[in-house]
């Protein structure tokens, strides 16, 4: 039997660890994101004694990941390059970095070991700018959740037809950029949450309704949302049932952040709309309430941020917008006074 703790297994400390933050409240999604790279480094240095690994054996994985590892992916192999280029971004490799020092930080109170991150800087990364779609993405966007590609059929007419999923796709994206939902509470919405009278939406607390952090909350969608998720559960045979995802696949299967992100960068292509992603309507959402008048504190509330330090990024934004809006537009420099 082993009576010293800093001998176990990286393996048991890993499920320790796993519970321990699950305890602590964290959402499942980042509790399985910590263990996920705890594993994927444990098949890299093997299954050892924790107390045995060193800061050599954290920089050695490190480098490994930023040089050498190649992410898993699924889009289609480019045949013009024989060696993957794909590498992890900047921000993915602080995130292992952020995933190790929580682990260590935990089994350094528990087991008494020596820190093997102490003296590791994280990996510096710069923020993506904050980007908002644009009227006219928006509108080529909800065009293309509508009708097919165009056909061209010989000694024909060219002819466009009516997409199955249109009334769906267009509910679903005004419902995005009405909100400002994050893609996992968009996914987790069911039919009873959900009150087309009001507009109330209820973002329920914790995992069950995909609030990131835990933080459930209530948001509003105005008429024109209302009325085009009205047309699209009218068709739907458990439009009654407060149980059913409010937005489901062909399989009658609720979204999930994956296939929701595909079917937006699909729609996106037909488009013509270029970096399109599911929370870039968070940001659109965001920016637009700012410029239309709405204040950062309803904001902070609407989106579920425990500050206000993204929300005053939105807000710099809007003002940036107003400002550059109104050079170009002053009365009194158009009639050169």
């Amino acid at each position: 039997m082993n009576r010293n703790p800093s001998g176990l297994l990286f393996s048991l400390c890993i499920d320790g660890f796993v519970k321990y933050k699950t305890a602590e409240g964290l959402s499942q999604r980042t509790v399985d994101s910590y263990e996920w790279v705890l594993r994927k480094w444990m098949e890299k240095i093997g299954d050892q004694p924790v107390g045995k690994i060193t800061s050599a054996d954290v920089l050695d994985y490190m480098t490994y990941l930023r040089t050498e590892y190649v992410p898993h992916t699924f889009a289609k192999p480019n045949p013009a390059h024989d060696v993957p280029t794909r590498k992890l971004s900047p921000k993915t490799l602080r995130n292992h970095w952020i995933t190790f020092k929580a682990f260590f930080g935990w089994a350094v109170a528990e087991f008494k070991i020596k820190n093997p991150m102490e003296g590791i800087p994280g990996p510096r990364y710069k923020e993506a700018p904050v980007a908002a779609f644009t009227q006219e993405d928006l509108a080529a966007l909800l065009k293309a959740c509508v009708y097919s590609r165009e056909y061209n059929p010989i000694n024909r007419h060219n002819f466009v037809t009516r997409r199955p999923s249109a009334k769906r796709d267009e509910a679903m994206i005004m419902f995005m950029l009405d909100t400002g939902l994050r893609a996992s509470e968009l996914c987790s919405l069911k039919i009873g949450e959900l009150d087309l009278r009001t507009g109330k939406v209820v973002i329920k607390h914790g995992d069950e309704g995909g609030a990131k952090g835990g933080k459930g909350r209530t948001v509003f969608i105005g008429k024109s949302t209302r009325r085009a998720v009205w047309r699209y559960l009218a068709d739907r045979e458990d439009r009654d049932d407060p149980e059913s995802p409010v937005f489901i696949n062909r399989g009658n299967h609720p979204f999930n952040s994956n296939s929701l992100r595909h079917l937006i960068v699909r729609l996106a292509d037909k488009a013509g709309v270029k970096g399109a992603h599911p929370h870039k309507f968070r940001h659109t959402f965001a920016i637009t309430y700012l410029r239309s008048g709405g204040d950062v504190f309803t904001l902070q509330a609407l989106l579920g941020h425990s500050s206000l330090d993204m929300v005053r990024h939105y807000a710099q934004i809007a003002e940036m917008d107003i400002e550059r809006v109104h050079r170009k537009a002053s009365p009194v420099d158009n009639l050169r006074f």
